[in-house]
């Protein structure tokens, strides 16, 4: 049998990637048949991985950060031998197939996180090298490196130009993350033709000027000029590194090469034949010879995560606090007493009855936690001393300190929040990052990933509203609350005191499946009296605060600030007013039907709801007999004690509203 050449295993995942698209009317061929002989030597000379176990603790992580060319990464994936068997091949974007159009974390083993919106998965990217940099500093150990890997991203000129490139990359400088590698597929195409009339960046000098160690003019159809490129990104030690590959798309179709109609749809049936006898592929639709396949196949990946586990097993005999430490971390277990120590703290709030800004009891759950949580990560967009993000403990991870916790993100909002989520889909850290609600903006697609992929991230978000005051309606957030619970499987959560502010730190720091948005407000917010079991119920995201004499006849129902509103209303409108207070409707919305009916009874149909945001959003609570108390233009600029009143806010507006019912 003869053995396969390089161009040979690279081929194979040309014809995988035009099959199935071709099988699906639907894809993008050109990216894979441009980049596939750069993804042949990387998977099979350097990328350290394990088929047999794709979540082994010391692999490379490889992210497709243009993730419309998924195919390539599928065919990569099922020629290495990942549990992606052929038939999923052909059931390329079909429903519920592990082969959907984009490379989606949770449904296909191999894929590290989920890629599409151009430039995100290079932002995740730099979050994962910097997760390994901090693992190695805090955990290994002289002969004992068992935090040693390395970040592998493909991009394209589609991911730089997105300005999120920028944010990510200057960190990734700054940080000096040695281990991500970044290959740019300079081909020169995109989705509108050639980008000489959109593109015309001098990218190597951009990076360069990032602090990138850059290699310049390889050939990414040349397997010893990738080879060398490699190479000299393994020997930096201070600096990431930029391979600039120059690439044709489509490559070997005689008719769609290096043009934009190989890009995004199908090559066509003829033109499919005409590659196959360019390329001298002799095989069927689908089929890869066993040559082609032992080709794939002949590292011994097993063994390389068997010697990695024998040097562990040596690193627990000597440090193994710290390898007890790593091995929880890296199972996404909290510590033991967390749970407890949160709760008794939760508590203390309660009877101490302070009233304090949000943003102020924030701090404070994090100066509690975050000492019983070495995992915890954060950082703010330039606004720390506003968000109040910093403790006492922070360290920059732009130090080498072991025990570097704290992100100075910069005003990269966008970067920020992706590279956090980069962050919580590597193991062993809980990220939080934060800035004013109103630049969650700029995050927002971020946050959908988050949610999207089951990102353990938390995003903290301070100054909620019109309370922001004098600053005016360019950073006052109207619209964003309700924008950010429309996200699927995001939690919300809005609280109203202090004791609601701790409690909606531990429920993100408890939750392991997805995203939490913590939104604080800037001014002081009174102390609510509470029993045991109120409190108790804040996780549930809605209880009664105070409850009516009898069955209620009037429900208010407030998050925030506003919930001290709702309460000095009650005690105008009589003894038959239940208050509720919803600090995550999210959460609220998740509960079973029965606790739900308890809280806000179908059978009280007089209903207000407040809260300094869109009132449509509370509709589905109140009903279009309800009344809702909001705002529903931009804000103004102004003292906040002067803007609640002009807006509404008042006790006068809630009672009559709840009268006019």
């Amino acid at each position: 049998m003869t053995t396969p050449s390089r161009r040979d295993l690279a081929n194979a995942i040309r014809f995988l990637a035009i099959d199935a698209v071709q099988a699906a009317n639907s894809g993008h061929p050109g990216m894979p048949m441009g980049m596939a002989d750069i993804a042949e030597v990387l998977w099979n000379d350097y990328l350290r991985h394990n088929p047999s176990n794709p979540d082994w603790f010391n692999r490379d992580h490889f992210v497709l950060s243009n993730g419309h060319g998924s195919m390539l990464q599928y065919a990569l994936l099922h020629l290495s031998g990942y549990d992606l068997p052929i038939e999923e091949l052909k059931r390329f974007r079909q429903l519920h197939s592990k082969t959907p159009g984009h490379p989606e974390n949770f449904m296909t083993p191999g894929i590290e996180t989920t890629t599409g919106p151009l430039g995100q998965g290079f932002a995740n990217s730099v979050g994962m090298a910097l997760a390994e940099k901090l693992l190695a500093q805090r955990f290994n150990k002289p002969g004992h490196a068992v935090v040693d890997s390395r970040t592998w991203v493909f991009m394209g000129d589609g991911c730089l130009m997105e300005g999120i490139s920028h944010e990510a990359a200057s960190l990734a400088g700054t940080w000096g993350l040695h281990k991500l590698v970044a290959f740019w597929d300079d081909n020169h195409i995109s989705i509108d033709g050639n980008t000489d009339g959109w593109f015309t960046d001098d990218t190597p000098k951009r990076f360069e000027a990032y602090g990138w160690n850059v290699v310049r003019g390889v050939d990414g159809h040349d397997a010893d000029s990738i080879k060398a490129a490699i190479e000299q990104a393994l020997k930096s030690t201070d600096k990431p590194t930029l391979i600039c590959c120059r690439t044709t798309i489509g490559f070997g179709s005689p008719n769609k090469a290096g043009k934009e109609s190989s890009h995004g749809a199908a090559l066509g049936k003829d033109e499919v034949a005409a590659t196959r006898a360019a390329l001298n592929w002799k095989y069927g639709e689908f089929e890869i010879p066993q040559d082609i396949y032992d080709g794939w196949r002949k590292r011994d990946h097993a063994g390389e995560e068997k010697a990695w586990n024998k040097l562990f097993d040596e690193y627990t005999k000597q440090f193994p606090e710290l390898a007890a430490e790593l091995t929880r971390r890296s199972r996404g277990q909290l510590p033991d007493g967390f749970v407890k120590a949160a709760d008794e703290y939760i508590a203390k709030l309660q009877a101490d009855g302070l009233t304090i800004a949000s943003r102020k009891a924030s701090q404070m759950a994090i100066e509690t936690f975050a000492p019983l949580l070495p995992e915890l990560i954060g950082g703010s967009a330039d606004l720390a001393h506003s968000n109040l993000t910093l403790w006492k403990g922070s360290k920059s991870v732009a130090t080498d300190d072991p025990n570097a916790n704290y992100v100075y993100y910069g005003v990269r909002e966008f970067g920020m929040t992706a590279i956090s989520n980069g962050l919580g889909l590597h193991e062993c850290f809980i990220p939080y990052d934060a800035t004013f609600l109103v630049f969650s903006d700029y995050a927002r697609n971020a946050v959908r990933m988050s949610a999207l992929m089951g990102a353990h991230a938390i995003h903290v978000y301070t100054h909620d509203s019109i309370g922001l005051g004098e600053d005016g309606p360019t950073h006052q957030p109207i619209e964003h609350m309700a924008s950010l619970r429309y996200i699927p499987h995001n939690d919300v959560w809005r609280p109203c005191d202090a004791v609601e502010s701790a409690a909606c730190w531990k429920a993100a720091i408890v939750r392991s499946d997805g995203p939490s948005c913590l939104i604080f407000s800037r001014q002081n917010l009174a102390h609510q009296q509470r029993s045991a079991q109120q409190v108790a119920d804040i996780e549930r995201g809605g209880y009664v605060l105070k409850d009516s004499v009898g069955a209620p006849e009037l429900i208010i129902m407030a998050t925030g600030s506003e919930v001290g509103l709702a309460m000095d209303a009650a005690k105008q409108l009589g003894d038959k007013v239940r208050v509720v207070s919803l600090p995550s409707t999210t959460v609220f919305d998740r509960q079973d039907p029965s606790y739900r009916e308890s809280v806000l009874p179908k059978a009280c149909r007089k209903r207000v709801a407040i809260e300094a945001g869109v009132t449509d959003f509370w509709r589905k609570y109140v009903g279009l007999d309800g009344a809702v108390i909001g705002i529903d233009e931009f804000g103004a600029s102004a003292p906040a004690e002067q803007l609640f009143p002009y807006f509404g806010f008042t006790v006068e507006k809630v009672v009559e509203a709840a009268r006019s019912l």
